[in-house]
């Protein structure tokens, strides 16, 4: 068995701790401690985010997604394969570092993929995107942490909290889809979803895309629109 080796640490911007990029031959893991925060070889559900997402909205072939969280580039990979050539696809990636690792230790993994001309990344908070936009989005698929608990970074927090998933329905078209990653289920987080107005659906998926192994979840929530108008309710 190969060793771990490490590539690269990096502070996380509230300082609350460093993220560690590993390498065991072709394999990667991103590391917060000695929590695996994604591993190159488990990439089923992140990569069924898209699919999932494009599913609810497949009407809308010049669909505009953005995406929370580069990391391993898991769901841009599958973004680009599941919405059209006409789609536009923002990536806000909170992290310079983790944009750097994909252009230089990773760049195998990702490919051509940054420079499909569908896509624009932005080293920002995502949640200046979602907070600046009214109406603009017709997918939101976050996957900036492990759940919604803010293990990473302590202000993700206000991505999950009510007024921060308002804030993502505001930002969403009338039926557009806000996915949300998640390591594992929270009953709580589902409902408050649902007071945030959305009408919510969750999905378990394995983590390496088979039929055995752990699953993870993902929250697809739908900003409705009133019967016979096409105002959001």
């Amino acid at each position: 068995m190969n060793p771990w080796v490490l590539i690269d640490t990096v502070p996380l911007p509230d300082g609350r701790g460093d993220i560690r990029l590993i390498q065991r031959a072709d394999e990667f893991s991103i590391m917060l401690g000695t929590i695996a925060l994604m591993n190159s070889r488990l990439s089923g559900s992140e990569e069924a985010m898209a699919g999932l997402s494009w599913a609810r909205i497949s009407d809308r072939p010049k669909a505009k997604v953005l995406i929370g969280g580069l990391g391993m580039g898991f769901t841009l990979r599958a973004a680009l394969r599941e919405f059209p050539a006409t789609a536009s696809i923002t990536v806000a990636e909170l992290m310079p570092a983790v944009l750097a690792w994909a252009k230089g230790p990773m760049a195998t993994i990702f490919g051509n993929c940054l420079d499909d001309p569908r896509v624009d990344v932005k080293v920002l908070d995502v949640r200046r995107l979602i907070n600046s936009a009214k109406a603009s989005y017709d997918a939101i698929l976050l996957d900036v942490d492990n759940g919604p608990d803010g293990l990473t970074v302590e202000t993700n927090d206000a991505l999950y909290s009510l007024a921060g998933l308002k804030a993502a329905r505001a930002a969403l078209s009338p039926g557009g889809i806000l996915a949300i990653w998640a390591s594992a289920p929270d009953r709580a987080f589902t409902q408050r979803l649902q007071r945030a107005g959305f009408a919510v659906e969750e999905e378990r998926i394995r983590a390496n895309g088979k039929s055995r192994g752990s699953r993870h979840v993902i929250w697809l929530a739908k900003r409705s629109i009133q019967a016979g108008s096409a105002k959001a309710q």
